[in-house]
Order: structure tokens, then C-alpha cells, then sequence
């Protein structure tokens, strides 16, 4: 099976019906070389020592179908030979002993390099400037399982649509980041999907109406796991509901 690469471009992001998830970095499908740290395990912390080879890491949330928006804060470290954010298989590989664009190495893994570069299937093309080297930046992804596209964002600007043809992937599809540079670290700072159920718009107009208190959730009448429920306890901060909350603009969530 074939997928191409795609270049169209839109306005925005249809986020303004999207609500906070909580899927973070898996614990066990990553490099040995990647150490997870911080709240939810959201850190990825690659090659703390030295670096000899490609480290990855998976997310814990399969995206077939949805619409998911996430960002991926990258520290200044930004050097070497690639550092990739995209999408992979649980066939794609998350260690090689070498010095690869890991994402995009195979019809398993869709990646953005560092470089500018957007890779699948072992291919390559130009897609956008290579960041900065040695200074820090946030790279948004956008997944849209209904149109199977895959869509990215630099600090806060859309570059394009990169892939498309991802709706007629029949494996699990997750989120995953990679890099060949030594103590580099790249952090999921926010990831929201589309709400798809009642159950999801109630929970935000509860918690906008509570103004994001998890004390005055925690002081409600109810049971504790819709409390859970409400405050997601997997969130970076408890009960935090940013203002921009449903507005059509998706930017990181303060810690």
C-alpha cells in the first residue's frame, strides 16, 4: 500500500470542539535510551549520557478514527543528525544502534525532522525550513483519522498538510518522537481530542462554570470517580481549564 504526500493548506485547525485528552509516553515501548520523567511521565528525556545510536518512544494513545491535536515542546538542544515528531505502527521500530531518521524509515512510521525533511516509507522531501538549531521550539501536530491527514504547526504557525492516505491504515496508529542527539528533551506539553460524546461537552461546561477549582469539584455532591472524571487526573494540572478552552485556538497548557 501506497500514501502520498500532500502540501494542501488551511486556515486553522477545527480544534474548537476539542477538550483536554490524557494519553502520555509509554513506559514500555520506548528506547532504552529514553528516560520518561515529569508529570504523567510527559518528558523524554533521550540519551542522557552520550548518544551512539536513534531513540524512541510511543504514545499510549491509538488515534485510528479520531481527531487528535497535540504539542511536542522541544528543549534547546535542537542539533545532530534528526530529531523527528509524527506517527508510527507498533511495528515501527523505537531503538537503532545508528544514525537514522527513524520515523518515516518504513510504511510504518510517518515523521518531521528537524530538518525540514518529512519522511515515510524511507523517503524524503522538503517540506517546511529546518528549525533553528540550538534553540527551542513547539511542534503541533494535527491527526485527522476522518480525512486521514496528518498536519503540523511551529510555535503557533500551520506549515501544511504532510501526509494524507491515513484512513486506509488498518493497523494501530500512535503518536511518537525520536531523536540521535545526545541529552536532548522533548516534552508533551498539551494534547486534546475531538469531543465525540454528550458526556464530554458536560464535563467542559461543568468545569468552565467551576472555572477549572479542583476544590470546588472535590466539594460537589458526587461520586469519586466522576470527580476523577471531571478533574482528568491525568492532566498536566488538575482542573486546569485555560481560557482559550473551546475557543478555536489550541496553544500549550501552563504548568
Amino acid at each position: 500500500m501506497s500514501y502520498n504526500f500532500s502540501c494542501n493548506y488551511i486556515d486553522e485547525p477545527p480544534v474548537r470542539n476539542f477538550c483536554p485528552d490524557n494519553w502520555t509516553w509509554d513506559l514500555e515501548t520506548k528506547s532504552h535510551e529514553c528516560r520518561l520523567e515529569g508529570v504523567a511521565f510527559r518528558k523524554s528525556f533521550f540519551h542522557p549520557n552520550w548518544s551512539n545510536g536513534t531513540a524512541g518512544v510511543r504514545g499510549t494513545k491509538a488515534l485510528n478514527g479520531g481527531r487528535y491535536y497535540w504539542e511536542i515542546y522541544i528543549n534547546s538542544r535542537v542539533f545532530g543528525t534528526s530529531m523527528m515528531v509524527g506517527i508510527g505502527t507498533k511495528q515501527a521500530r523505537t531503538h537503532v544502534d545508528a544514525f537514522v531518521n527513524l520515523l518515516g524509515e518504513n510504511n510504518m512510521s510517518w515523521g518531521l525532522s528537524h530538518k525540514g525533511l518529512i519522511w515515510h516509507n524511507g523517503t524524503s522531501q522538503i517540506y517546511t525550513k529546518p528549525f533553528t538549531e540550538n534553540k527551542s521550539t513547539t511542534i503541533g501536530v494535527y491527526f485527522d483519522g476522518m480525512q486521514g491527514t496528518l498536519s503540523y504547526y511551529q510555535d503557533g504557525v500551520f506549515i501544511g498538510v504532510a501526509f494524507d492516505g491515513l484512513d486506509a491504515v488498518t493497523e494501530e496508529i500512535y503518536p511518537m518522537i525520536s531523536s540521535t542527539a545526545a541529552k536532548t528533551i522533548m516534552t508533551l506539553a498539551s494534547a486534546w481530542r475531538e469531543m465525540t460524546t454528550l458526556q464530554d461537552r458536560c464535563r467542559m461546561v461543568l468545569m468552565r462554570n467551576l472555572k477549572g477549582s479542583s476544590q470546588d469539584v472535590e466539594n460537589l455532591n458526587l461520586p469519586r470517580s466522576l470527580k476523577a472524571y471531571l478533574c482528568d487526573l491525568n492532566k498536566i494540572k488538575i482542573g486546569y481549564v485555560p481560557d482559550h478552552y473551546n475557543s478555536g485556538v489550541c496553544l500549550r497548557e501552563q504548568s
